[in-house]
């Protein structure tokens, strides 16, 4: 049954007949007698008695009229929650990235977007690395990822967002022999603490030791490892920013040559809905920012 056939019989009956609904609906009234009598052959009833000067409804029609209305307010229901959808008072944005970017971009952006658009939920889901945070987006378990561009993301589309550098926190008594900022070569020597459950985490170390030996603390709780650092267990290598606000009474050492990896955006082919294309504008206003600052 059309919704244009709904909206006409109700017309029709709030009127009180076919010249006013025709009259009201802007078409001419043949057209909308035979629109009635078209949804009149498609239910197989009758739905108003036509003996009289006023077209009064039959118990179909009755029955009819009441699930008429309630068709129609749905429609409008729907379409006030699409529009507040596309107008960004309303609806739901969903993230997925892993334990390396959930402080830093994730924190930022999220309270970026929400003070934008404070009426939007931002869902933010755990990935186990970078393939989880692919598989994520190819089975649409979310809209968009945060990744370390590094990775091979080709089919997707990325947004960059910057360079995060990688430091080294230690205790003091570990950073007392240590040159600033500290060779890459000398981590070899050092206790660390790291999460070798997570893929991309365990790849960095390898990659910068050749080996994870000398990870005497494989810890998956990042809270747990940074205390553990504060306390003098070990020190780990985490993004800058994590631990300037995150650890206290630490050294913090960049490492020699200096150690960066691409932080992106990405997302599937074709088009997202507004809250995403909302997200991805508030990521590249804050790297713009983030140039102007470092300039």
């Amino acid at each position: 049954m059309d919704l244009h056939l709904v909206t006409y019989f109700v017309a029709v009956v709030d009127h009180g007949g076919i010249t006013r609904a025709a009259q009201s609906l802007y078409i001419s009234q043949p057209s909308l007698s035979q629109a009635i009598r078209t949804l009149e052959r498609r239910l197989g009833v009758t739905l108003f008695d036509r003996t009289g000067r006023r077209l009064e409804l039959t118990e179909d029609g009755r029955t009819l009229d009441v699930a008429a209305r309630r068709i129609l307010a749905d429609v409008e229901r729907a379409k006030a929650k699409v529009a507040a959808v596309r107008e960004l008072t309303s609806g739901r944005v969903d993230v997925v990235t892993y334990s390396a970017f959930s402080i830093d971009p994730i924190v930022d952006l999220v309270r970026r977007f929400r003070r934008e658009y404070p009426h939007v939920t931002v869902r933010v889901i755990d990935g186990d690395g970078p393939t989880g945070v692919l598989g994520a987006l190819r089975r649409g378990e979310a809209e968009l990822g945060v990744i370390d561009l590094s990775v091979d993301h080709s089919a997707l589309r990325s947004v960059p967002i910057g360079d995060q550098e990688l430091v080294l926190a230690l205790p003091g008594d570990l950073a007392e022999s240590l040159p600033d900022p500290v060779p890459r070569s000398a981590l070899r020597d050092i206790p660390l603490i790291q999460d070798l459950g997570d893929k991309s985490d365990a790849a960095l170390i390898t990659d910068l030791v050749g080996a994870t030996a000398n990870v005497v603390i494989d810890c998956a709780h990042p809270s747990a490892a940074w205390e553990l650092v504060m306390r003098g267990a070990g020190a780990t290598v985490l993004p800058r920013l994590v631990a300037e606000q995150q650890l206290r009474g630490v050294s913090i050492r960049s490492l020699s040559p200096k150690l960066t990896r691409p932080v992106g955006l990405v997302q599937r082919s074709g088009p997202g809905s507004p809250a995403a294309a909302a997200f991805v504008s508030i990521a590249q206003q804050a790297r713009t920012a983030g140039t102007r600052v470092r300039n």
